[in-house]
Order: C-alpha cells, then structure tokens, then sequence
C-alpha cells in the first residue's frame, strides 16, 4: 500500500519520479486544479512531453496516483512466492532503478503491469466522471447486433481507447526520446501492457420486457477485475521471450532461433535475472533472508528454493482461526474461534547479510 507515502513515485522507465501525493489528500485536487504549471514544473524527472500533459491534464495526475497503487499492489500479489516480491518498490527509488536498469524478465513485468495499471486508472476516471477530458465511450450508441440478436448501446461503457491513448502519450514520452535497446523493449512491454487491460473488456447487458423476457437488451462494455489483466500478464512473464536486437537497430528478434519470434501480446527481456538470494543493491535485490517459505512445497516457494540452499528457521506460533463453521438456514454461517498452533518457515541469513554493492 503506498498510501503511507507523502507521494506517490512513478517509475517509468529509470527515473523515479515524485509524481502525485496520496490519492486521499484533497490538498492535490485542489492544488493541482489551481497551480497546474507550479506543481507540474516541480515534479523531478518528467520529459517536456509529459510536462506538457501534466499542465494540460493536472487532474489526470490524480488518477495515475491510483494507477501506480493499482499495479504495485498486483505485482506484488503475482510475485508473493517467489524470490523477488516487488517489494523492492517500498524500499526506495534507487533499489527499483537497479531492477529496470538490468532489461529482465522483472522489468518486463514492471513496465507491462504499470502501464496496464494507469490504463486501468485512467479509463475508470473517464467511466466516473473524474476528467473533464473525456467520459464514457462516445462510439457506442444506438442499436447493433451480436450472437444474441439486436440490443441497444446504452449505459456507460468503458473508455478503454482514450485510457490507451492518453497512457501512451505519457508512459511512452520518456522511452521515445531515445532510440537505444532498452528503449525499442520498454515501448514493446509498455503497449503489451496496455493491450491487456483491453483484452478483458467484456459486454455486460440488462433485459427489459414482461418478467424480464429480454425482449429489449441494454449493453455496455465494461472493464475486467485488474487481477485478470495481472494473472495474464503474468502468464506472459513466465513465458517472456530473450530478444537480441537487430543488425540495423531498428528492432530486435529471438535471441534463440528455437523460439517463436515475439508477437504485440508477448513480454521481452534482453537480460537472464540474477537469483536474488542475497541483498545486492547492483541488481535491485533484498534477498530472501527472513522470507517465509512453504516447507511442503516444490513449487517456487518451497524453503530450498526461497532459501537458496542455506537452510531455514522454525518457530511455533498460536493463531485464533474460525473453526467449525455451519451453515443456518436461511442465510447465515455461524463459526467458532479456535486456537492453532502452526509452524512457521523463515529463510535463514547467509553468513553476511550486509548490502553487497560492485561499485
């Protein structure tokens, strides 16, 4: 949750910047309403592009707050069980820098998922009303036709193409100023990201006629549950694709020919990931001394995997837990509080636990 923060960081691509306070403070909307040029001027690190946006658009800002608490909070629910747990964004700006810097598979992840995320943020302030830069899609009115026969457009549906447009405009504005590698994969991981969130947009319909025999159908689109966009986008993660660029630099193709060539849906990476056991403040990693992994598992979270092989800690805790739960009709489950003894798996330190740094 980074509403503890004074502000909210944003991190796209190396930068860190100190984008917008807490979503909560009504001191921002005001202020940003108000003084657009003084707060947009003051913010470190954004490109004269996004600048420009943030002047033209100051409660926007708003909104890309939200984004940023939406997708941290997904990336580190996908990455709960595995060595790195996105929790290298709490810890400061230079630890998640080192992370995006390294052109991995976590930084794939990183630009797709915050890209979704203001995405997401974005188009949701249109649907409410929050912006006074657009409103509910303005394509979908009158009648059309689907496998279910004739429905009108009605209600408010999803602005997913002026959340994708504006996202662009203003994620993509720091990549675009440099014609590198790291560049070519943040712009192809960014619209991965940003084509998920349209991926789950769902028509959502209402009936109307006698008893509601759908004589009369009124449909919107509407966007998905973030969590779908953060379980697709982490499929795509786990199934990244290690490009090399092209002889010419205009792009870039697999770096192993065995593999299919990447299409718009895919994540790329340039870079293998370092194993993040140890605190490394070179690769952006906290190591995992001190995590608790699942001594039954032999999955990714299984204490010889988290561990790294240094073994781990056992500690005997009592929980209060609800227990003997029945259902009473009609609607109504009633439980008892039980007392559990558990055993809980920490990850031993390595024998030096201080921060190693190579430079």
């Amino acid at each position: 949750n980074m509403n503890f923060l004074p502000g909210i960081w944003w991190s796209l691509p190396l930068v860190l910047v100190w984008a917008t306070p807490p979503v909560t403070s009504s001191w921002w909307y005001m202020g940003a309403v108000g003084s657009s040029r003084v707060m947009c001027d003051n913010v470190p690190g954004l490109v004269s592009r996004q600048r420009q946006l943030c002047r033209r658009y100051p409660e926007a800002m708003l909104s890309i707050g939200r984004g940023v608490a939406a997708w941290t909070a997904e990336c580190q629910h996908q990455f709960r069980r595995h060595r790195w747990d996105c929790n290298a964004l709490e810890r400061g700006q230079r630890l998640l820098s080192r992370v995006l810097l390294r052109s991995s598979r976590e930084s794939a992840f990183v630009h797709a998922i915050s890209s979704a995320g203001v995405v997401f943020a974005i188009t949701r302030a249109c649907s409410q009303g929050e912006l006074k830069s657009c409103s509910c899609d303005p394509k979908k009115k009158g009648s059309a036709k689907d496998s279910k026969g004739h429905f009108d457009w009605g209600g408010c549906s999803d602005n997913i193409d002026y959340g994708i447009k504006f996202t662009r405009a203003f994620v993509d504005a720091k990549e675009q100023k440099g014609k590198d590698a790291r560049a070519l994969m943040n712009l192809h991981n960014n619209r991965a990201g940003r084509k998920a969130v349209k991926r789950f947009l769902k028509q959502e319909c209402k009936c109307h006629g006698v008893s509601g025999s759908c004589t009369l159908r009124t449909c919107w689109l509407a966007m998905a549950d973030f969590r779908k966009t953060g379980d697709y986008l982490w499929k795509k993660y786990n199934g990244a694709i290690q490009v090399v660029m092209n002889q010419d630099g205009t792009g870039f193709t697999v770096a192993n020919k065995k593999f299919k060539k990447p299409t718009k849906n895919d994540l790329v990476y340039f870079e293998s990931s370092p194993d993040y056991c140890i605190r490394d403040r070179d690769v952006g990693s906290l190591g995992t001394a001190g995590r608790v992994c699942n001594q039954t598992s032999r999955g990714m979270d299984s204490c010889e995997v988290m561990c790294c092989g240094r073994g781990y800690d056992t500690s005997r805790v009592s929980r209060m837990t609800k227990c003997e739960c029945k259902f009473h009709w009609c609607c109504a489950v009633r439980c008892q509080d039980c007392l559990e003894v558990v055993d809980i798996h920490t990850c031993k330190a390595p024998k030096s636990a201080a921060w190693i740094s190579r430079t």
